[in-house]
């Protein structure tokens, strides 16, 4: 079989994905990626139990110090983009520039044909021979969202052993029967490198960043009361505003320019329209126009639209029907059925006014 360098972070999916692999008659390597410091994982702590694990499989263990590049790649992209008024996902980020790139990069220097990883989603060819990155059979644990960066060059090489177990619990089942100390080990939660959730305070700490703070204003730029920092918002929030106007009220708008926070009711938040650019598809075939179902957040609901393609790397959105809080910096990733067809950066869309 083929020789695949397992990324493994410690968890308990990366280390059954290893496990499977084997049972497949893989040799395989685990790797981890240490990224940022004061993180909830890639800590040094998961970096033993991922050796743990290897001792157990009686596969080599490796390590791999990406901290600098982490900061370049994926917390200087967070920061840049909360400070131009958007809410990026980095974790979408990690994956393309060091899951997909540099994790791939030493697998081949390693001389492994293939990267492997412990996500719930499936790469498989389609009836043409094409290689299509599609949903995990466990729709509640799918992660294909934030897989989309896995560009044609990269899904040819990737294994993904998860992609068709049933459930968590039967992933932690195969650990316990394993005998890994990590068969329990709970799940990671929120943003890695803000562990305690704070955006803001970590924002505000960042070298270069505009903490500053401005007024808040309604759409017609009345000045409704002060903001303390637009690292503090995202389109939609309600809550944290301190400003009563009787009647509920929303971020609709981010204007680091004049760094103000725009205020509007729920009619405001409305989109049927947007963009999306550093837009990527897995399977590297870009239709022109096609009806398929647009998610614009984690985990968020499938909308059905018309998504019509404007470059080489960008796409424009109309959905069916208005969604709510379209935040920019968010990806909307495409979906045709079961299969991921394209990914992208959503950047401000149009508002209707219901």
């Amino acid at each position: 079989m083929s020789k695949v360098l397992v990324a493994m972070s410690g968890g308990v999916d990366s280390s059954v994905a290893a496990q499977l692999l084997l049972e497949q008659g893989h040799e395989c390597i685990g790797a981890t990626m240490m990224l940022a410091r004061n993180s909830t994982c890639c800590r040094l702590e998961d970096a033993i139990d991922a050796k743990s694990v290897c001792i157990k499989l009686g596969i080599p263990h490796l390590t791999f110090d990406l901290t600098r590049e982490f900061d370049q790649e994926v917390i200087r992209r967070f920061v840049e983009g909360y400070a131009a008024g958007a809410t990026p996902n980095p974790c979408i980020q990690c994956n393309r520039w060091l899951k997909f790139g540099l994790f791939w990069q030493r697998a081949q220097a390693l001389g492994c044909e293939y990267i492997a990883t412990g996500h719930y989603a499936r790469a498989q060819r389609d009836e043409q021979g094409i290689m299509q990155l599609y949903t995990a059979a466990d729709t509640l644990k799918d992660q294909s969202y934030v897989l989309y960066p896995s560009v044609p060059e990269v899904l040819e090489h990737l294994l993904l052993p998860l992609g068709d177990i049933a459930s968590k619990d039967e992933v932690r089942a195969i650990a316990q029967r394993c005998g890994f100390d990590n068969a329990h080990k709970h799940d990671s939660q929120d943003i890695c490198f803000v562990p305690d959730g704070d955006y803001a305070a970590f924002l505000e700490r960042q070298d270069g960043f505009d903490s500053s703070e401005g007024d808040i204003v309604d759409m017609n730029g009345k000045v409704l009361g002060r903001h303390k920092g637009i690292g503090h918002y995202t389109i939609g929030q309600r809550k944290g505003l301190n400003v009563s106007l009787g009647k509920r009220m929303y971020v609709v708008d981010i204007d680091p320019v004049s760094n103000t926070v725009v205020m509007g009711d729920t009619s405001a938040l409305m989109s049927q329209d947007f963009d999306a650019i550093q837009a990527l598809w897995p399977s590297g075939v870009a239709q022109d126009v096609i009806h398929a179902d647009a998610v614009v957040s984690y985990h968020g609901y499938r909308h059905p639209a018309t998504i019509t393609r404007t470059g080489q790397e960008s796409f424009h959105v109309h959905t069916d029907e208005p969604i709510r809080a379209i935040a920019p910096g968010q990806s909307a990733v495409i979906y045709d059925g079961d299969r991921v067809v394209c990914g992208g950066i959503i950047i401000k869309g149009n508002h209707v006014r219901a």
